[in-house]
């Protein structure tokens, strides 16, 4: 259902389980990816009138709604833009530009009801405003590649796959204040994904006049956020500033944040400890692996749950990783917890399924297998050499494949250790740069590949949908299996939640007892901060709030 949201996920999954994002820091003005940094040598507001300095690894793809899919413009966006509900500092979905909304009997129709707040161009931010962005976002025309975050609306995918007309789609602006939106099925994690940053509100009038409008600070980078893209420094800072028009200006803290771009993550330690910025950690950055046993022993490291995944993915097309039993074999003779205690370092927590536990509904272990059972390991590998005609485990040799870089090295060095001691095949290490190692999961080019998902809202759904069909295009592994998309079929019209819960749970255990992934752990946010620094900490699903941070 949800297509190209592999882009976003393997950019964010670039690095390790920190979603290592390496900043520079700059100088008045900047240019970012999804971070924030330091000074602006520009502006005359001082440490009193509420700083806050970041960074962020690079210069922002994209600075729109509609079109960003990465972590760094994301970051950034959350909090220029403001949704119809939005999120607190602990991630609940809460009213944002929408003061109140209702839901019909059979979940199908839900009414947003705006409340008064103006575009930093002193327009009113009205009920159409979100219709024409939800609409432009569908336009195949504009080729946003999380348009399909909005096929549960009625007629969004047709429209979006040129298969249907724009009148078609479910979405009516009534009046100025009142959004009226139709699903095509119950969905019962709409709420969250009205707070995902392609549901944002677009100014029309803005848009249709300068279609660059959203590539440089300005008169023309409207928004109706808590706060204003005051200066953007291209490849080298932003600075933002607090919206004396937002609707709830009174509660926002600080007045000015400023952003640079660092790439180094040993340069953004040294920054952080010498006081240059007030917060390391994604989105804002990360902490390099050398440096997490340092603030771990002075007591400053802080660890937030994060609704991803890291896992391996299995060609079931390969002639050996083909057969389920060595695909069994595999995922169950991985020493997880000496993992994360050995490289990874992050605190992570072994993953024994598919979906991480900070998913509401998945937070015990269901117990599909056991970490590091080398027994059961062997049991199943030599059921698979029989079934294969293989006599010795030494006849094998799995190709293990990763794009470039050092924490999938080492990750895949650790398991490659654990396969030879454990099960007595072979290894061979096979890295890529990142867009030649997609493709060759793309093209099912490989036997056992490393990925990475993160959840964009906090439901089952989004780790398991992908695997509904071979064809689906985050799938990679060429498996599918009938049961299993019934239960997902099933789900997505299930309006009870825990009969809804349980489908999915079902769908779960039967794709684990196949093993077309092996999941390794779930991740973890690691992050350091001033003491003044308040209210500051990722959300579960990687989203940090600005308005309620404030700077003592």
């Amino acid at each position: 259902m949800f297509k190209n949201k592999k882009f976003l996920l393997l950019t964010v999954l670039a690095v390790f389980s920190l979603v290592l994002a390496a900043c520079g820091f700059g100088g008045e003005s900047s240019d970012d990816k999804s971070k924030d940094d330091g000074k602006d040598s520009g502006s005359s507001e001082t440490a009193s009138a509420k700083e806050l300095n970041l960074i962020v690894a690079s210069e922002p793809p994209a600075m729109h709604p509609g079109l960003a899919t990465d972590t760094t413009s994301g970051a950034l966006l959350q909090n220029l833009f403001e949704n119809l509900l939005s999120y607190d500092v602990d991630g609940k979905v809460v009213a944002g530009a929408a003061e109140t909304w209702d839901i019909s009997e059979d979940q199908l129709t839900y009414t947003f009801h705006l409340r008064d707040s103006k575009w930093t161009n002193g327009d009113p931010v009205t009920a159409g405003d979100f219709e024409y962005a939800w609409k432009w976002a569908l336009n195949p025309e504009n080729a946003s590649e999380y348009a399909s975050l909005l096929y549960p609306i009625q007629g969004a995918e047709a429209y979006n796959l040129g298969e249907g007309a724009v009148d078609g789609v479910g979405v009516k602006a009534e009046d100025e204040k009142t959004l009226v939106v139709t699903l095509a099925q119950p969905t019962p994690y709409f709420l969250e994904l009205v707070a995902f940053k392609t549901y944002a509100p677009l100014n029309q009038k803005v848009v249709e006049a300068n279609t660059e409008w959203y590539t440089d600070a300005g008169a023309d980078y409207v928004t109706n956020g808590p706060f204003v893209l005051d200066t953007w420094k291209h490849s080298d800072s932003i600075v933002l500033k607090k919206n004396p028009e937002y609707w709830d200006a009174a509660n926002v803290a600080l007045e000015t944040i400023n952003i640079g771009m660092v790439e180094n993550e040993s340069t953004t330690v040294t920054m952080f400890k010498n006081g240059e910025i007030d917060y390391l950690g994604s989105p804002y950055g990360s902490i390099a692996l050398d440096a997490i046993d340092g603030f771990k022993a002075d007591g400053t490291l802080k660890t937030a749950n994060y609704a991803g995944v890291y896992w391996y993915k299995l060609n079931t097309k390969d002639k050996i990783t083909g057969n389920v039993n060595i695909r069994k074999a595999l995922t169950l003779a991985i020493d997880r917890q000496g993992l994360i205690d050995n490289v990874a370092k992050g605190e992570q927590k072994p993953a024994l399924g598919m979906v991480p536990s900070a998913i509401s509904g998945f937070e015990e272990d269901r117990g599909y297998y056991k970490d590091n059972d080398i027994e059961g390991a062997k049991a199943a590998l030599e059921a698979g050499m029989k079934e294969l005609g293989i006599k010795d485990p030494s006849e094998i040799n799995i190709k293990l494949s990763f794009n470039t870089s050092e924490a999938h090295a080492a990750i895949a060095q650790y398991i490659q250790e654990n396969w030879s001691k454990n099960l007595g095949i072979s290894t061979t290490l096979d890295n890529s740069e990142w867009q030649v190692y997609l493709e060759k999961l793309n093209q099912l080019d490989y036997q056992v590949g490393r990925m990475g998902w993160i959840a964009d809202y906090n439901d089952a759904y989004t780790f398991l949908e992908m695997y509904n069909t071979a064809a689906n295009g985050n799938n990679d592994t060429g498996w599918e299996n009938a049961e299993y998309k019934k239960l997902l079929d099933q789900s997505i019209v299930e309006a009870d939640p825990a009969k809804r819960l349980e489908l999915l749970k079902q769908a779960e255990g039967i794709a684990v007892s196949e093993f077309p992934v092996a999941p390794i752990y779930y991740y973890t946010n690691l992050y350091v901060q001033k003491d003044s620094v308040k209210n500051m900490k990722p959300d579960m699903l990687g989203n940090i709030k600005l308005k309620y941070v404030d700077v003592e």
